[in-house]
């Protein structure tokens, strides 16, 4: 508060205490705030090399016993103690890859539809809820519909492509992953897609492009990033499923000679085996592969944020 004296002017001293406080008070609040995002910040990254080293260090008497050839050995046999890992990581990156494919042109489909064609309304709604009610099931759920519903379908088609019709194995669990894995792609692209600016669209609608243009040139381009995003975040859900995946692949632990043949991934192997592992180097192969799909994750996940990178520059 001020107030004048002739020419001169006073200042209230209890007027400037209290904005020296309040400063003081806002100062400390970001100070709080700013060390409190830090250690979080921090705290993140110290977990994941927590999580890197604990399986390090219980995989070391794998590690010691059979080196680099747990990853190109494709015997597994406990009862000889003859551990490798290669049948699990090609069944793995199969599975995971050959479901993205088929989830690719499905994803991109209905993201364009809602993020582009139908934003809103009774049917975007409902068909944008069933979607992320797909997100939210619970894999074993996935795992008795793949078995009492694809299996069977798996089998006719076998037995029509004159194969042996088992039903279960890497194609019927690629065409399970791919139901699961859609949410994830498809909600991220709806995303981005419908963030695009309107600007930009009707500007070449107005240049004389047809609406096809205007995707391929306009809408696609601008969204890549967030696309290939939701692709990455799919690819992760993949690699890391475990129930579903154990109930309709087979469990064979040999590396996969067919498409519709048995196999077993990283996860599921480790989800059969942990409890009846006896045994140091046993244990320790089964941990020794929980820390190959960790590696195998962090490299795909860093390998897709460069190329998401290059894209957003693009």
């Amino acid at each position: 508060m001020e107030f004048h004296t002739g020419d001169s002017i006073a200042i209230d001293p209890n007027r400037v205490m209290l904005e020296e406080k309040n400063v003081k008070k806002f100062r400390f609040f970001d100070s709080l705030f700013r060390n409190s995002l830090g250690t979080i910040s921090i705290l993140f990254v110290v977990f994941i090399f927590a999580i890197f080293l604990t399986l390090l260090i219980q995989s070391m008497p794998s590690i010691k016993a059979f080196g680099i050839g747990f990853f190109t050995n494709s015997t597994w046999n406990p009862v000889s103690g003859e551990f490798g890992s290669l049948p699990f990581l090609a069944g793995t990156i199969i599975t995971s890859f050959l479901a993205l494919l088929i989830t690719i042109p499905f994803s991109l489909s209905v993201s364009l539809f809602l993020g582009e064609y139908f934003q809103k309304g009774v049917f975007s709604n409902m068909l944008r809820n069933c979607i992320e009610l797909l997100g939210g099931i619970p894999s074993v759920i996935y795992g008795f519909w793949g078995l009492f519903f694809l299996v069977p379908i798996m089998r006719s088609v076998e037995t029509s492509i004159g194969v042996p019709p088992l039903g279960i194995g890497i194609m019927t669990t690629a065409l399970l992953l791919f139901v699961m894995i859609i949410p994830y792609s498809a909600s991220l692209g709806r995303e981005v897609i419908s963030l695009v600016p309107a600007d930009l669209k009707q500007a070449a609608l107005a240049m004389g492009c047809t609406k096809y243009e205007v995707i391929k040139s306009i809408i696609l381009p601008y969204a890549s990033s967030g696309i290939f995003a939701g692709i990455l975040l799919a690819l992760g859900r993949a690699l890391g499923e475990t129930m579903a995946v154990t109930m309709v692949i087979g469990n064979k632990n040999a590396l996969p000679s067919s498409l519709f043949g048995p196999a077993n991934t990283m996860a599921s192997v480790i989800a059969n085996e942990f409890t009846e592992a006896t045994g140091e180097v046993y244990l320790s192969s089964l941990v020794e592969i929980g820390l190959l799909l960790f590696v195998v994750s962090v490299i795909i996940n860093i390998l897709g944020k460069n190329v998401i990178k290059k894209l957003s520059k693009g």
